[in-house]
């Protein structure tokens, strides 16, 4: 048998121990419920504010009123707008937003912007059915808006990227027609550019992936953009669309070099 004496001191060792033992999880768990707490109670505002503590949103302000977050300040591209906008629609307790976020990084003129634009679209997707797009662009202030057609809409959303992300765009407007999918109109497509390209006269249009004769086809319907040297080769590209089997129409909007456009 053990003697008394022992028991009662192994018995208050055992409860010291266990009390030493417990005390690290009881302030865990309290920890844990601050910690937990301090989320439940973070205002919408000041979440936003956190998603956007990142180098390129540093001057950007957050308010929320009712669910609807503000977004105020200046950014460097107009990429970062974008970007600043769709995190905040993601945090919980915000349901709009009003982006008045201004792009204040270089300055261009609307000239030279829309120059620069256009060259980069001109080689955007080469290799992807670079001349079945037809994207125009048009510069306003600063506000780029892109219209015309493109093939799918993953070549759309790459015009869009590329722009949004070019020093001096201060706005992106979106008016970009995706053509149909069809097999018929993938087949015409393919078969109008055929029969332009393998012309004797037209096939120089075919080495500069840059400067193509671009075909837009829709449900048959066929348009023809780009830039030729003389009159006969867009009457000639005309005439070699106009006969692939299968075409219902071709409207014909190739611009001859060192001409005045005519108005559509």
């Amino acid at each position: 048998m053990i003697p008394t004496r022992f028991s009662s001191k192994a018995t208050l060792a055992g409860i010291v121990v266990g009390a030493l033992l417990s005390l690290p999880l009881a302030s865990f768990a309290l920890s844990g419920n601050r910690a937990a707490s301090t989320m439940e109670d973070e205002s919408p505002a000041a979440a936003v504010t956190a998603k956007l503590n990142k180098k390129q949103f540093q001057n950007v302000k957050v308010t929320v009123d009712n669910g609807v977050a503000t977004l105020s300040g200046t950014v460097d591209l107009y990429e970062y707008k974008e970007q600043a906008d769709k995190i905040a629609h993601k945090v919980k307790g915000v349901s709009a937003v009003r982006n008045e976020i201004q792009v204040a990084g270089a300055s261009v003129s609307d000239q030279e912007l829309q120059q620069k634009l256009v060259e980069k679209l001109q080689y955007d997707r080469v290799g992807y059915g670079n001349a079945f797009n037809a994207i125009s662009v048009q510069v306003h202030d600063g506000a780029v808006t892109l219209g015309g057609h493109a093939h799918t809409p993953v070549d759309r959303d790459s015009a869009l990227a590329l722009v949004s992300t070019y020093p001096g765009v201060k706005d992106v407007n979106d008016e970009v027609q995706v053509d149909p999918v069809s097999i018929m109109d993938e087949r015409t497509r393919v078969a109008v550019a055929h029969a332009i390209y393998s012309f004797p006269s037209l096939n120089k249009y075919a080495i500069n992936p840059a400067a193509p004769i671009r075909v837009s086809v829709q449900n048959g319907n066929v348009e023809l953009y780009g830039v030729v040297d003389t009159q006969a080769d867009k009457d000639t590209a005309y005439l070699r669309a106009n006969a692939v089997p299968g075409v219902f129409s071709v409207k014909n909007y190739l611009q001859v070099a060192n001409q005045t456009p005519e108005k559509k």
